[in-house]
């Protein structure tokens, strides 16, 4: 799932992207609270403000100016622009987040790292280095929010579902990744509730 904020004054304008993103984006949801990435409608100070409150999204910038891109986090697409530029623009945007050096997640206190599959203790600055199949859980967990998943989900979207996979390997997994990373913060990162799991964000 993408979780996107869309932000545009033009009502009708942010209700046809809406519609075509989901139409054409695969995993595409609407998110304003915690977004995976965010469009901005040209305004130059509300991608500045949201900058400040996610600085580790990409923000792309839907203006006429002539406004050079300053980074892969601050991507620029130029009025007027086709459905297919702005979609390859999102999928970029998202495969580089999770597939740079610079792109990480943040939830309750934890920084993850994706790509040099690390996790830091923010308070402490304790890092843990996790294999790709923890990773790999953590961003599932993480792109599923504010909702929970099942053992299944888990199965079918990080396990792609082969046969060799049970549901007491996913909680094997899941009591190991625990042990490993909350062991050394003291703080809870993966909930469970009724079977499922979700990533804690209190």
């Amino acid at each position: 799932m993408v979780k996107v904020c869309i932000i545009s004054e033009n009502q009708d304008f942010k209700a046809d992207l809406v519609m075509q993103l989901t139409k054409y984006v695969e995993g595409f949801a609407e998110n304003n609270t915690m977004p995976d990435m965010a469009i901005v409608d040209e305004n130059r100070k509300q991608a500045e403000q949201l900058r400040r409150d996610y600085p580790s999204i990409p923000i792309i910038l839907l203006t006429r100016d002539n406004a050079e891109t300053t980074d892969y986090l601050n991507p620029i697409l130029r009025k007027p622009f086709s459905l297919i530029a702005l979609m390859d623009m999102v999928a970029a945007a998202n495969n580089k987040l999770d597939n740079s050096d610079e792109g990480f997640l943040l939830f309750n206190g934890y920084r993850l790292q994706p790509t040099s599959r690390l996790i830091i203790d923010l308070p402490s600055g304790a890092e843990t280095k996790l294999t790709e199949k923890e990773v790999s859980i953590i961003k599932y967990l993480y792109k599923a929010l504010p909702e929970s998943v099942s053992k299944n989900d888990l199965q079918t979207n990080v396990w792609q579902y082969h046969e060799a996979v049970t549901t007491h390997t996913v909680e094997t997994h899941i009591y190991r990744l625990r042990q490993k990373v909350e062991k050394s913060s003291g703080r809870q990162m993966i909930r469970t509730d009724n079977g499922r799991y979700k990533l804690n964000t209190d």
